[in-house]
């Protein structure tokens, strides 16, 4: 897909609509579509309020991105744990943001099986570390929970399924996140 007014390809772009259309009239109704986005697509990060109301970014290019009060975190937050939260950018896509010390979130507000408290990120999930906001985003085009790169038709569209990912990596492990809860923020 080129920019007609520059003639250059975007670096991330959502399916063609041709890609859509074509799709749909191979299906029988019944198969579902999908728009799986190459791997780290769809610029992913943390927007970031501290306690002051000061507003920031943090772009998500590592693989395993640590929060806390450790000079050797990602993000370092004065009064929060040592290491206060992980995100980790798994073989499927997806980021997976467990948190280790107090703090709300979207999904398991309180302490899960054996204390684990973990989500899968979409648009929009927020979470605390000591009294900061950090809220995920990622374009919609490149997350796994919009089929066809976003909404069709507004927000309570119904949407056919997606089917399963595509292979990431080499490792067989889907059913790793499978009991995490996924909230749209």
């Amino acid at each position: 897909m080129t920019d007609p007014t520059t003639g250059t390809t975007p670096a991330h772009s959502a399916p063609a609509v041709e890609d859509q259309i074509d799709q749909l009239a191979n299906s029988d109704g019944e198969q579902p579509t999908t728009t799986h986005a190459e791997r780290g697509a769809g610029e992913p990060h943390l927007r970031i309020t501290t306690p002051e109301g000061e507003r920031g970014r943090l772009e998500l290019t590592e693989e395993r991105t640590t929060i806390g009060s450790g000079a050797e975190c990602s993000l370092v937050i004065a009064g929060a744990d040592a290491v206060h939260a992980t995100i980790v950018h798994d073989e499927r896509d997806e980021y997976v943001l467990t948190l280790h010390g107090d703090g709300l979130m979207n999904a398991n507000p309180s302490d899960g099986i054996a204390g684990d408290r973990s989500e899968i990120l979409r648009t929009g999930a927020r979470f605390t570390v000591a009294d900061w906001i950090l809220v995920f985003g990622r374009e919609e085009f490149a997350d796994h929970g919009r089929p066809f790169g976003g909404r069709e038709g507004g927000e309570l569209d119904d949407q056919p399924p997606q089917p399963a990912r595509p292979e990431y990596s080499d490792s067989d492990s889907d059913e790793q996140h499978g009991d995490l809860e996924v909230r749209d923020g």
